[in-house]
């Protein structure tokens, strides 16, 4: 079966031949002209569909001459291209340089806000400490009598020193991590004495919001590999997060489930507003708030979630999040059963 697919020619390789003939004054333009209407009746026919081809049979052009000038175009046109590769390769490299640069600041300038970050927030434990000491003695009435007003003031403003000190402990905690410093200090750890814990101290805020705290964490569960301290930040960073974006009248469930023989799931759920599908990247920036407006609803550093994805990985785990807008948010990570 024959093909009809046209012969290959190295006239295929050559663009714009014609007028390449016309300004080397081997045809004139009457002749390309002549030329181009014969190849078009031809082509019609059935018959040769190039344009050299069609300049040697109406005896315009001679073969030799022809071969001639398609080499001299095919060179011309490899000498163009490996020109443009150079060219290419010069711009990559320049390229590839401004970008190392580039990459080399922003390696720097992201050490010296880790640095910043580290030293601002180490001078400010200092004061704090000073205004938390003075507050608990005004408060229990070492330097002297207080009115119940005065008490109530002195005891918001304890609430507020501490919700202060948690921001200044979670800003030192990135700045470790930023620099590669944060410790894990792994051992046999009392999971569901954690999340009991965490969820009894967050009681409070969710009573006060409305919302229906939910523990599920059955007796059974076995303890797992981590270190309690981080893991404890974790949880708390997680149902606060739940608590403050689900609407009152809503619920955040704190659950841990055996996955196999190895591995505990911790989870929390919550029915609150959700997160939007083409926003979920956003959640892990640090320093980020996806509403960023000045008169948004829900305070904190935007710290929570960065931090809380470098803890879990620190684990050797993984951070996996399902959310969607008005549905609420699921976080769970799975952590390593320690078997007796």
């Amino acid at each position: 079966m024959e093909s009809n697919q046209p012969k290959l020619s190295p006239e295929m390789l050559v663009p714009r031949l014609g007028e390449y003939l016309v300004q080397k004054g081997l045809i004139s333009e009457i002749d390309l002209l002549r030329a181009l209407t014969y190849q078009q009746d031809a082509a019609e026919k059935g018959g040769t569909a190039l344009l050299g081809q069609a300049l040697i049979e109406m005896k315009l052009l001679t073969q030799e001459t022809l071969d001639q000038v398609i080499t001299e175009q095919i060179i011309q046109l490899r000498s163009a291209l490996q020109s443009a590769n150079r060219n290419l390769e010069q711009r990559v490299r320049e390229r590839t340089s401004e970008l190392n640069e580039a990459l080399n600041r922003l390696s720097e300038l992201s050490q010296m806000k880790a640095n910043f970050v580290a030293n601002i927030s180490h001078e400010l434990r200092t004061p704090l400490t000073h205004i938390k000491g003075y507050i608990e003695l005004l408060v229990s009435e070492s330097l002297g009598r207080i009115t119940d007003e005065q008490r109530h003031a002195l005891t918001v403003s304890q609430r507020a020193a501490g919700k202060l000190e948690d921001m200044i402990e979670d800003l030192i905690m990135f700045s470790l991590a930023s620099k590669g410093e944060m410790s894990m200090k792994l051992a046999n750890t009392d999971i569901r004495r954690i999340v009991s814990l965490v969820a009894k101290g967050a009681a409070r805020k969710a009573e006060e919001r409305g919302v229906n705290l939910i523990v599920n964490a059955p007796e059974d569960i076995p303890f797992v590999q981590a270190d309690g301290e981080k893991i404890s930040w974790v949880v708390g960073q997680l149902l606060d997060n739940g608590i403050k974006f689900t609407p009152s009248g809503g619920s955040v469930t704190v659950s841990l489930e055996e996955e196999g023989n190895n591995l505990i799931q911790v989870g929390v759920q919550d029915t609150g507003v959700g997160i939007p599908a083409s926003r979920m990247k956003e959640i892990f920036e640090p320093f980020h708030q996806l509403d960023g407006s000045p008169t948004r609803r829900h305070g904190g550093t935007g710290l929570g979630l960065s931090l809380v994805r470098q803890i879990v990985e620190a684990h050797g785990s993984l951070l996996e999040v399902k959310s969607a807008e008005g549905r609420g948010a699921s976080f769970k990570f799975p952590l390593l059963a320690i078997r007796d």
